[in-house]
This record gives structure tokens, C-alpha cells and sequence, in this order.
């Protein structure tokens, strides 16, 4: 395969434009008419008849729906990758949706917030009607999934537990979890680079907007997340985002950080343990290289499920030896052979 081109696919990938009246009007202005991919496996056209289920793919912080077609040097695009799992014949044929949540700050987590819109309504309550009413899809939560990697793969895990009369199983690849191991490092870190905004991120950000930009890069992903997380789990009545640390010594704010922690699916899944148990398909995985420690809140998971019941056979773990956060993406493919088996 040559990296410049992209392969022929044996199914059909529709280019569409959605609007969301949910939206509208967000408050950081970001667009309402959003592109969703909807990718139909080989032979969808040739039996109006059949219907399928589905699998919902959502993407990381800092992700927008294009991106599934980037590819790497010796690696295909995931849309490739899951051609290829359908037209190989051994794997029940799945209809795949692509679903765009980027905001200003860099991502939605998915959830509905005073600081970035209501994005878990806009996939559950208006991209999910759109794709069934459109689509022969299998219309009932036992045959609908949904999967993400890192903040996808929360979205994927809190889904499912917030609505259950939508999906029936998930795929969540070190996925957000665990957030005191995952979220508290960073807070040292990012205290340091903020010193020269004085201990402002709004300045920081204003100066990363206007093109000023960090030594290094990676110091400013690192505020880009936070502050696009805190005004997802924990912003003020006005919707303005309030970090859950103190910005000029890293100590806990704890009413902000409680807020957070709601917002943890370890923590989460206690409260919603009958939506747990109902699911027939759960992938969980982690790197044992994941930079954020998520291969120890893939583990913290698994076992948050089994506290509340959920039956061994439904759920798929794994802890990937030797892969990081970025090299997670191997479990792709394999993960929605497997939710297709399970949906069909």
C-alpha cells in the first residue's frame, strides 16, 4: 500500500453535513452544522431488506472526525482498517459511524456542560434518530455500540451507563479513568508553565490563540486538555471553565475536583450498575506503556465492573504489553470484529 493513497473500500463511506438544532448557539460559537461519516459494509445495497447494527466511533481530546483517515507509515486509516475487518467475510457486517464533537478548546468529552455545549445530547438524542432513520440499522440497544481511545473511550464507557435504551455494548480504549492517576500528575507540570502567565491559564490560553506559543509543545497540550476538560466536568454558573487545582501551587480545589471525580467511570459505575449488567459487549484495553496511567484505569474498571455484577462472558480485558497511548490504536480493528459478533 502506498501512503499517499488511500485504498479502495469494499463498503461505502457517506461524506455527510449534520445540523444540530441542540448546537446551535453553543457557548464557545463553534459550528452547529457538523460532517458525519457513516461507513455501510459490503453488500448493504444489495439486499434492501437486511438491516445491521451499529457501531458509534468517537475520537480523542484534540480529535475531529477527518482525522480517522490519517494514517501512519506502514499502517492503514482506521475507516481502512474496519473495510477490511468486514470484507474479509469472518466478522457479521456493521453499519460505522463517525461522529464529530470537536470544540474550541480541543474536545466535548461528550458530555452536556455550560461551557461547551450539550454534546452528549447532540450524539444520543439527534445523531443516533438521524443514522436509524436513514440507515437499516438493527434500531434497539442490543445491537448498537459505541468506541473511543482515551477521551473516546470515556465517551464510549459513560454512554452506555447514562443511556442504556441506546447502547448495548462498548469498546473503550485507554480510555480517561481513574483520574487520580491519571489527571493529578499533570497538575504540577502545568503550575510550572503557567508562572509565565502568572498563574492565569485565560492568559495563557489568549497567548496560545494569538500564536504565542510554549517552549515546549508539550506544555501546552497539557493546559489546551485541562482547560477543555474543567470546562466540560467543572465550570462556574457562567459557564466559565474553574481548574480543579490551585494554579500557582497545584493543591486540590476540592469542590472543583469532587466535580471531576463525578465524572470518573471507575467511580460512576456503582450508580449505574443495572445499565452495566444489561450490556453484551464490553472491550476494555490499556498500553502497560500509556503515558496517563490509563492501562490502571482500564484495570480499575474491569473491576468496578465486576463489583456490580456484570457477567465475566460479556466482557473482553486486556492489558496491551508495550504499547503507549499513541500506539493503542492497534486494538482498533480487533476490538469491532469483536463488538460486531456481539451486536449482530
Amino acid at each position: 500500500m502506498h501512503p499517499w493513497y488511500a485504498s479502495e473500500l469494499a463498503g461505502r463511506i457517506d461524506e455527510l453535513t449534520f445540523t444540530s438544532e441542540l448546537l446551535r448557539g453553543n457557548p464557545l460559537g463553534d459550528p452547529h452544522e457538523r460532517p458525519l461519516l457513516v461507513y455501510t459494509p459490503p453488500g448493504y445495497d444489495d439486499d434492501p431488506e437486511r438491516r445491521y447494527p451499529s457501531v458509534y466511533v468517537i475520537q480523542g481530546y484534540t480529535g475531529f472526525v477527518t482525522m480517522w483517515r490519517n494514517r501512519r507509515a506502514f499502517r492503514s486509516s482506521f475507516p481502512e482498517e474496519a473495510d477490511e475487518v468486514f470484507s474479509r467475510g469472518d466478522t457479521p457486517p456493521a453499519i460505522v459511524v463517525y461522529v464529530d464533537a470537536w470544540t474550541a478548546y480541543g474536545g466535548s468529552q461528550f458530555v452536556d456542560s455550560p461551557g461547551t455545549g450539550a454534546y452528549h445530547s447532540y450524539l444520543c438524542d439527534e445523531i443516533v434518530p438521524y443514522v436509524d432513520s436513514r440507515y437499516r440499522t438493527l434500531a434497539a440497544p442490543e445491537h448498537r455500540g459505541i468506541a473511543g481511545k482515551s477521551s473516546g473511550g470515556f465517551g464510549a464507557m459513560i454512554t452506555p451507563m447514562l443511556r442504556p435504551d441506546l447502547f448495548g455494548g462498548l469498546a473503550t480504549h485507554a480510555g480517561d479513568a481513574l483520574y487520580e492517576a491519571c489527571y493529578i500528575p499533570e497538575f504540577p507540570t502545568a503550575v510550572r508553565t503557567l508562572r509565565d502567565h502568572d498563574g492565569d491559564i485565560f492568559a495563557w490560553w489568549e497567548a496560545f490563540r494569538g500564536g504565542a506559543y510554549s517552549t515546549d509543545p508539550n506544555d501546552d497540550g497539557r493546559l489546551a486538555m485541562l482547560l477543555g476538560v474543567a470546562a466540560c466536568f467543572s465550570t462556574g454558573p457562567d459557564g466559565r471553565p474553574e481548574l480543579p487545582f490551585d494554579p500557582r501551587t497545584a493543591a486540590l480545589v476540592p469542590d472543583a475536583w469532587q466535580r471531576w471525580l463525578d465524572w470518573d467511570p471507575v467511580r460512576m459505575a456503582p450508580h449505574y450498575a443495572d445499565a452495566l449488567r444489561d450490556l453484551r459487549a464490553v472491550w476494555i484495553d490499556g498500553g502497560t506503556k500509556d503515558e496517563w496511567f490509563l492501562d490502571l484505569g482500564a484495570e480499575a474498571f474491569r473491576d468496578a465492573l465486576v463489583d456490580v455484577g456484570v457477567a465475566d462472558d460479556v466482557v473482553h480485558f486486556e492489558q496491551v504489553e508495550g504499547a503507549t497511548h499513541a500506539t493503542i490504536d492497534r486494538q482498533y480493528a480487533p476490538a469491532l470484529a469483536w463488538l460486531a459478533n456481539r451486536l449482530a
